[in-house]
């Protein structure tokens, strides 16, 4: 309200003062027309992201289950299922998303289904109405957290679903899996960017349109999960300390001098240990990434083309490689890891990358994106 109030003294000061303005005779606009347009848009809007985030979610769980094992003990009961209510969406996608969705405001309901999962073999679908776990009522608000929580003290014991489709009640048992507690959450950014802050991994839904298939996808977030499984973060974080340390002793050697840096040091060798070997740990996420993908049952070859579409969008990552590899080395090594992976199968070897006996603590730089 105040910045319209602004924007309309301006306008009069504008008037008042002799502004230039527009010469064009602008045709008269139906206010209801434009009422309807902005309705359609934001329902398309809402579809489309759900769509969006449903063939991320798919492909995150086939990722997740299938390299539960590389995640170690940090892992939970999956069931492969989203369900919200109204109320329980964030509140930019409130308006109109009963009607986008077809979702109710008091009883949660599916939106999506991830194929293979236990949801799916239990019959359930999308538009069916998840009235309670066992006896115990879904929650109308917050829904996500209260099925994350409720499924972690279940653990993988089967759960009996009291559901409603098309207004009549049935009950289906499901039996959840265990895959990697690591969220994989989708985003609606122009941006063709994938990143991880080792919680959970974000996919922004520019990238999507530079994937010709789910396999495309299925090695971003396997690029993701490996900067979480490798310990990269820590690595970075690690990293990080040892170089403020190393510069806060020459800071502290110029004072004794009578030179005060300001910590100059300290915070220049900080920034440089964060990126010591930021390049080497993203072809790390890549190779191990591959691997994510194909054991989830993705057919990876062609995945290389990824990164000829990514330079279109970024033609500095040709030639510079200041955090991550240039796309020319990603595109060429992701190349022989398809035929790495291709040799392994064929000769029925299990599909486990290639790993140094000793590593030792490296940075990485892995929210700085895909």
């Amino acid at each position: 309200m105040r910045s319209r109030c602004w924007l309309g003294a301006l306008a009069c000061l504008c008037q008042c003062a002799g502004c230039a303005g527009p010469v064009a005779h602008l045709p008269q606009l139906d206010p209801g027309a434009v009422a309807a347009e902005e309705r359609r848009q934001q329902i398309d809007q809402i579809r489309d992201y759900y769509a969006g985030a449903a063939r991320v979610g798919d492909v995150a769980y086939r990722i997740r289950v299938a390299n539960r094992a590389a995640c170690k003990e940090r892992v939970a009961p999956q069931i492969g299922l989203t369900a919200a209510t109204v109320q329980s969406l964030p509140r930019k996608y409130r308006s109109y998303s009963r009607e986008a969705l077809e979702i109710s405001w008091t009883n949660p309901t599916v939106i999506s289904v991830a194929a293979g999962s236990p949801a799916a073999a239990a019959g359930i679908e999308a538009g069916d109405e998840i009235l309670a776990f066992n006896n115990e009522p879904v929650a109308s608000t917050g829904t996500r957290r209260w099925l994350d929580r409720w499924l972690k003290r279940n653990g993988t014991g089967p759960v009996t679903v009291a559901l409603r489709r098309d207004g009549s009640d049935r009950r289906t048992v499901l039996h959840p899996v265990i895959g990697c507690d690591v969220a994989v959450n989708f985003t609606v950014r122009a941006e063709p960017n994938a990143y991880t802050d080792n919680e959970a991994i974000v996919i922004q839904s520019g990238i999507l349109r530079l994937l010709r298939g789910d396999a495309d996808l299925a090695t971003i977030i396997g690029h993701e999960l490996a900067h979480v499984t490798m310990d990269h973060h820590d690595s970075k974080i690690q990293n990080t300390l040892f170089g403020q340390i190393g510069g806060a002793v020459i800071d502290g050697s110029l004072i004794l001098g009578g030179v005060y840096t300001g910590g100059a040091f300290s915070r220049e060798f900080g920034r440089a240990g964060a990126l010591a070997y930021s390049v080497e740990f993203e072809r790390e996420a890549d190779y191990i990434g591959a691997y994510y993908a194909a054991r989830a049952g993705y057919d990876i070859s062609g995945t290389e083309e990824v990164w000829r579409a990514m330079a279109l969008e970024r033609p500095a990552a040709i030639r510079l490689a200041r955090t991550h590899p240039t796309s020319p080395v990603r595109f060429v090594q992701m190349q022989n890891v398809i035929v790495e992976i291709a040799d392994k199968k064929r000769r029925g070897v299990p599909l486990e990358p290639e790993l140094k006996p000793r590593r030792q603590p490296l940075a990485a730089n892995p929210e700085s994106g895909y």
